[in-house]
This record gives structure tokens, sequence and C-alpha cells, in this order.
């Protein structure tokens, strides 16, 4: 007896493809390359994504500052003027400590004349002469180095000008259009990472000393900072650096 072979479309399995079922005009062949195909493009696409994904978490790993090359580099170049741990001992040069990491590296980079300019952003031979000799990643292993040390506190010394200080740095003087400090570097003087640099607990000298060359053009990295200190007297920049000094 001869037995009759069943038809494929009575008991073959439906197949539908990725994308929408398989036309019934294809044959059982056509479905299973379709298949295989599709495999082989979702296949790819995944080891793309992997591949992606590994290469962007190898390039922020890259990006991760070195802390130790940092504190290498802060020791053997910075600290005689800074301090090893960023407490300058002195009020000519700024303390580092606690500083956004952000904010020192963009000095650095503007220490260093830009190709083609005839003098840096900011004009500092020394540091210019120290900052040239940095690469990227040295610049930022060592801000990131500075920023993670706490910083040390200190404090008002004029009794005589901390109520004109105080004013300027939460009101400003709306009369001279000068905005309050507080605006951009915060009630506590902590700044906005990446924007505003921190001012508190820094030497009162040094905060003088900066506004002073903002107001004479010496230092050109910011132009807010030029256009403020240019409505300030002498007297209301002694008074306010001496009031950040006392910021904590």
């Amino acid at each position: 007896m001869i037995r009759q072979v069943p038809r494929a479309s009575e008991h073959a399995v439906p197949f539908s493809p990725p994308g929408g079922p398989t036309p019934r005009s294809a044959s059982p062949l056509a479905a299973r390359v379709a298949a295989r195909l599709a495999a082989v493009v979702a296949t790819a696409g995944l080891a793309r994504g992997l591949a992606v994904g590994h290469g962007e978490a190898r390039a922020q790993q890259a990006k991760k500052p070195d802390l130790a090359k940092g504190q290498q580099i802060a020791s053997q170049v910075c600290a005689a003027c800074h301090g090893a741990d960023g407490n300058a001992p002195s009020p000519a040069n700024p303390k580092l400590a606690g500083q956004h990491a952000d904010y020192l590296y963009k000095q650095l980079v503007n220490f260093v004349p830009k190709q083609g300019a005839k003098e840096a952003e900011r004009a500092n031979a020394i540091m210019m002469g120290f900052a040239s000799q940095l690469s990227d990643d040295d610049k930022r292993n060592v801000a990131a180095f500075y920023a993670s040390q706490p910083k040390k506190p200190a404090s008002a010394k004029s009794k005589e000008l901390v109520e004109l200080g105080q004013t300027i740095y939460r009101a400003g003087i709306p009369g001279k259009q000068v905005p309050s400090c507080a605006g951009c570097h915060g009630p506590a003087g902590n700044g906005i990472p990446a924007q505003y640099p921190r001012l508190s607990g820094q030497w009162a000298e040094y905060t003088e000393s900066q506004l002073t060359q903002f107001r004479g053009g010496q230092r050109k990295n910011s132009a807010q900072m030029t256009a403020i200190s240019a409505r300030l007297s002498d007297n209301e920049i002694k008074a306010l650096s001496d009031y950040i000094a006392g910021l904590r």
C-alpha cells in the first residue's frame, strides 16, 4: 500500500521573519534563507553595539584624571609656590586646594599663548614657563589632584571694610551696575564647577591683585570680570577681597 505523502501546506509550521510574515507563495527554502539572513543581521548589529559601547567606555576611562600623576607633578613643579597640598604658604600665590578642576585646567591652558597669538589670555611669565611644559593630560591630572585637596580656611582682617565687602558680595552696587558676586560664585563662595571658581578662603591679597589685573586689562581671560572690575574703586576691591577671604 502506498502511503500518501502529506503536502507541506498541511503540516508545515508558519514562518514569520522579523519585520512581517512571509508571503504564502514563498517556499520553505526561501523562508529558511530569510530567517538565517535576519539572524546574521541581528548578530552584526549586536556586535557593532558592543564594539561602540566598549569604545565609549575606553574613551571615558582614558579621560579620567590620574591623581597619582597629578600629585607627582604638583610635588615636583608646583609645591614651592602653591604648597604640596595646594594651600599656598604666601598670599602672593593663590590657594589651589579645593578649587574646581575644570577652572584650574582652564587657567593652565590660558597661561599659554594660543597658536598665532602674541600673548596669552592670562599673562604671567612664570606660569607660562611651567604650563607650556605640561601636556594636556598633565594639566588635567594636576588640576584634579589639587581639586581633591581640602582648603585651609582664612578670615577677614579689616573690621572697617567687612560691612562694605559683604554688601557688594551679596547685593552688588546697583548704582554702578555691579552685580552681586553671590549670583555667580554662590552665597558661601563655593562657585559653580566648570563655570565660576571657588572664592571662599582665598588670600585677600591675591583676590585683590586679580580684580586689579582684570580692571587694568592685564588679565584677559574673562570678559565678564573685566567689565565688572572696571566699575570698582580701589577701596571697593579691597573690601570685597577681605570679605571673600572669610567666607566658608
